[in-house]
Protein backbone atom coordinates (compact mmCIF):
# COMPACT_ATOMS: atom_id res chain seq x y z
CA UNK A 1 0.00 0.00 0.00
CA UNK A 2 1.11 3.55 -0.73
CA UNK A 3 0.04 6.97 0.20
CA UNK A 4 0.21 9.47 -1.92
CA UNK A 5 -0.18 13.60 -0.48
CA UNK A 6 0.70 16.63 -3.03
CA UNK A 7 1.12 20.38 -1.81
CA UNK A 8 2.09 23.40 -3.19
CA UNK A 9 -0.70 24.50 -5.21
CA UNK A 10 -2.18 27.57 -5.12
CA UNK A 11 -3.55 31.00 -6.99
CA UNK A 12 -0.56 32.34 -9.46
CA UNK A 13 -0.72 35.07 -12.20
CA UNK A 14 -0.55 34.05 -15.91
CA UNK A 15 3.14 33.44 -16.59
CA UNK A 16 4.36 32.77 -13.18
CA UNK A 17 5.68 29.21 -11.57
CA UNK A 18 4.43 26.61 -8.93
CA UNK A 19 6.30 23.99 -7.67
CA UNK A 20 3.79 20.76 -6.66
CA UNK A 21 4.69 17.65 -4.63
CA UNK A 22 3.57 14.38 -4.00
CA UNK A 23 5.06 12.77 -0.68
CA UNK A 24 4.48 9.25 -0.63
CA UNK A 25 4.82 6.92 2.41
CA UNK A 26 4.47 2.91 1.96
CA UNK A 27 6.17 0.14 0.63
CA UNK A 28 8.47 -0.30 -1.95
CA UNK A 29 7.91 3.43 -3.50
CA UNK A 30 10.95 3.04 -5.51
CA UNK A 31 9.50 0.55 -7.76
CA UNK A 32 6.44 2.84 -8.60
CA UNK A 33 6.29 5.25 -11.98
CA UNK A 34 4.88 8.18 -10.94
CA UNK A 35 1.95 10.44 -12.58
CA UNK A 36 0.64 13.86 -12.00
CA UNK A 37 -2.75 14.25 -13.64
CA UNK A 38 -5.13 17.25 -13.45
CA UNK A 39 -9.11 17.62 -13.25
CA UNK A 40 -10.42 21.32 -14.99
CA UNK A 41 -14.58 21.75 -13.73
CA UNK A 42 -16.63 20.34 -16.54
CA UNK A 43 -13.67 18.32 -18.14
CA UNK A 44 -12.44 14.50 -18.22
CA UNK A 45 -8.95 13.89 -15.68
CA UNK A 46 -6.03 14.04 -18.14
CA UNK A 47 -2.70 13.29 -18.23
CA UNK A 48 0.36 15.99 -17.18
CA UNK A 49 3.55 14.60 -16.86
CA UNK A 50 4.98 10.48 -15.61
CA UNK A 51 8.68 9.57 -14.38
CA UNK A 52 10.08 6.15 -14.35
CA UNK A 53 11.05 4.19 -10.92
CA UNK A 54 14.48 4.79 -12.46
CA UNK A 55 13.73 8.50 -12.55
CA UNK A 56 15.67 8.55 -15.86
CA UNK A 57 12.53 8.32 -18.12
CA UNK A 58 9.94 10.87 -18.59
CA UNK A 59 6.67 11.71 -20.97
CA UNK A 60 4.73 15.07 -20.87
CA UNK A 61 1.34 15.98 -22.70
CA UNK A 62 1.90 18.00 -25.33
CA UNK A 63 0.22 20.91 -23.56
CA UNK A 64 2.82 21.31 -20.72
CA UNK A 65 5.78 20.08 -22.96
CA UNK A 66 8.87 22.70 -22.35
CA UNK A 67 7.08 24.27 -19.09
CA UNK A 68 6.68 21.66 -16.86
CA UNK A 69 8.99 19.01 -15.60
CA UNK A 70 8.36 16.29 -13.25
CA UNK A 71 11.68 14.96 -10.90
CA UNK A 72 11.81 12.21 -8.20
CA UNK A 73 13.41 12.02 -5.09
CA UNK A 74 13.20 8.75 -4.38
CA UNK A 75 15.23 9.25 -0.87
CA UNK A 76 13.37 11.57 0.33
CA UNK A 77 10.29 9.68 -1.60
CA UNK A 78 9.10 12.29 -2.97
CA UNK A 79 8.74 13.40 -6.89
CA UNK A 80 7.68 17.09 -7.86
CA UNK A 81 6.25 18.83 -10.55
CA UNK A 82 7.91 21.93 -11.46
CA UNK A 83 5.38 24.37 -13.66
CA UNK A 84 6.54 27.41 -15.45
CA UNK A 85 5.00 30.18 -18.00
CA UNK A 86 1.30 28.81 -16.01
CA UNK A 87 -1.43 29.48 -18.80
CA UNK A 88 -5.44 30.20 -16.75
CA UNK A 89 -5.93 26.65 -18.93
CA UNK A 90 -3.69 25.21 -16.45
CA UNK A 91 -6.36 26.08 -13.89
CA UNK A 92 -7.26 22.32 -12.53
CA UNK A 93 -6.87 20.21 -9.53
CA UNK A 94 -3.65 18.36 -9.66
CA UNK A 95 -3.34 14.64 -8.62
CA UNK A 96 -0.05 12.29 -8.10
CA UNK A 97 -0.79 8.86 -8.63
CA UNK A 98 2.01 5.62 -8.45
CA UNK A 99 2.21 2.70 -10.89
CA UNK A 100 3.62 -0.69 -10.28
CA UNK A 101 5.57 -1.25 -13.24
CA UNK A 102 7.54 -4.28 -14.72
CA UNK A 103 10.06 -2.18 -16.27
CA UNK A 104 12.63 0.77 -14.96
CA UNK A 105 12.07 2.84 -18.41
CA UNK A 106 7.84 3.12 -18.20
CA UNK A 107 6.23 6.05 -18.07
CA UNK A 108 2.15 5.14 -17.59
CA UNK A 109 0.28 8.34 -19.47
CA UNK A 110 -2.95 6.52 -18.83
CA UNK A 111 -5.15 6.89 -15.52
CA UNK A 112 -5.84 3.32 -15.48
CA UNK A 113 -2.86 2.11 -15.49
CA UNK A 114 -2.07 4.10 -11.90
CA UNK A 115 -2.67 1.93 -8.65
CA UNK A 116 -2.74 4.86 -5.74
CA UNK A 117 -3.88 8.20 -6.13
CA UNK A 118 -3.12 11.21 -3.76
CA UNK A 119 -6.43 13.80 -2.94
CA UNK A 120 -5.08 16.46 -5.07
CA UNK A 121 -4.42 19.60 -5.09
CA UNK A 122 -5.58 23.21 -6.34
CA UNK A 123 -3.99 24.81 -8.77
CA UNK A 124 -5.53 28.56 -10.32
CA UNK A 125 -4.12 30.36 -12.72
CA UNK A 126 -4.83 34.28 -12.66
CA UNK A 127 -5.02 36.05 -16.35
Amino acid sequence: QVQLVESGGGLVQAGGSLRLSCAASGRTYSRYAMGFFRQAPGKDREFVAAISWSGHNTAYADSVKGRFTISRDNAKNTVYLQMNSLKPEDTAVYYCAGARTLYTSTTPSRAVEYDYWGQGTQVTVSS
